[in-house]
């Protein structure tokens, strides 16, 4: 592509920092750097017309931990470890709720449920119930985060399900109406924002575009999460992690309410517009699933059908309306990666799956370390 003088000197000169990536952690890194100092430039570069990860593409949890997820966590990392990431977790949801506002996200706490189809897994986690609530009241002020819930399977009409716990922080946003708003907040500020930018290297403090043409900028943050390794090299601890998504057409009469984890949050669903929304599968092929290309596989779509007609909807009519994809950015731990690669570059991936929840103090983190070096 051609530039014009125009383009050169408008969008492309003399810039202070350029962000890759219009996600939640590249959007809040903008919008820190550009509120703190408004005389920099910064430019957030796109590949896609929308974001191309998982900002747009997630279920809209504001989760921060379920029982099981807490515990199992306690087997490879350390308990003071372990809390410190929730701590930041859900102080990144309060973060995220106060810079775009409720109303703006569409917000609401109505409880994050855990299901159980197997009594022994239930009787390992009801034990360690009081201890995980009196870990979580330091951290959120709630006496009684984890309660059994055991009466509302009926409710919700759920078939093969033994028990449920109910997370009463745990609430739900809509991931669509959350990026628009930060998207608005960081132009309206003066940041830039650029699709369609096919980034395909980053040599020194030159970012090379679908190797033709180069940008240059003073610091460059890579806020890629789940594609970071393709700009980064393989020596990044990020790896990618696709996640399949199904939603139904509106179903009349539906009763379930709030957000549900199953099988140690290898699958979720909530209920959005009377819809279901149902995500993941990935443990079923996670060598197939570790991928950076969006799709969809038989596998995965089959078992998710089965989910929503013998657990969630077995007495109800529905049809799959929607199906897509999104990637994440995993790895070793489940801490995020927030560094200085050398005196140009910087990152801030592997959001764990929680980028909702962190991605906000993620970008404010990033950020700082960039302005210390300004």
């Amino acid at each position: 592509m051609d530039l014009s003088y125009w383009e050169k000197t408008t969008f492309f000169n003399n810039i202070d920092v350029a962000i890759i990536g219009s996600g939640i952690v590249g959007l809040n890194a903008a919008f820190t750097l550009k509120k703190n100092n408004p005389s920099l430039k910064i430019v957030v570069l796109e590949r896609g017309f929308l974001p191309s990860g998982a900002s747009t593409k997630n279920a809209g949890f504001t989760c921060f931990g379920s029982p099981t997820e807490l515990l199992d966590d306690l087997k490879s990392i350390s308990e003071n470890e372990l809390f410190k990431l929730v701590e930041k977790r859900y102080l990144g949801l309060q973060r995220l709720r106060k810079n775009l506002g409720d109303d703006f996200i569409d917000y609401h706490n109505w409880g994050g449920y855990e299901l159980f189809d197997d009594e022994e897994v239930y009787c390992e986690c009801s034990e360690k119930i009081n201890y995980l609530n009196k870990m979580m009241a330091a951290i959120t002020g709630e006496k009684e985060l984890y309660i059994p819930a055991d009466h509302l399977i009926k409710e919700f009409e759920f078939k093969h399900i033994k028990h449920l716990i109910l997370n009463k922080g745990e609430g739900q946003i809509d991931t669509g109406k959350m990026m628009l708003r930060l998207l608005n907040k960081v132009q309206e500020l003066g940041v830039i924002v650029l699709n369609g930018i096919n980034i395909t290297a980053i040599n020194d403090n030159q970012i090379q575009v679908d190797n033709k043409w180069t940008i240059f900028s003073k610091k460059i943050i890579v806020a890629t999460n789940g594609f970071a390794k393709k700009l980064l090299g393989n020596d990044l601890e990020v790896t990618p992690a696709r996640a399949q998504v199904v939603i139904t057409s509106p179903i009349e009469n539906l009763s379930i309410k709030g957000t549900f984890h199953f099988e140690k949050g290898y699958y979720y669903f909530r209920n959005i517009e009377n819809r279901i929304l149902l995500g993941g599968g990935r443990n079923l092929d996670f060598q197939g699933e570790t991928t950076t290309e969006f799709g969809l596989t038989e596998l995965i779509q089959n078992k998710l059908e089965e989910i929503l007609s013998k657990i969630i909807l077995p007495n109800k009519q529905f049809t799959i309306e929607h199906r897509w994809s999104g990637i994440m950015g995993l790895g070793n731990g489940k801490t995020p990666i927030v560094k200085k690669l050398n005196p140009h570059l910087y990152c801030a991936v592997k959001m764990g799956g929680m980028g909702i929840a962190i991605g906000s103090l993620i970008g404010e983190e990033v950020a700082e370390l960039v302005s210390n070096d300004l």
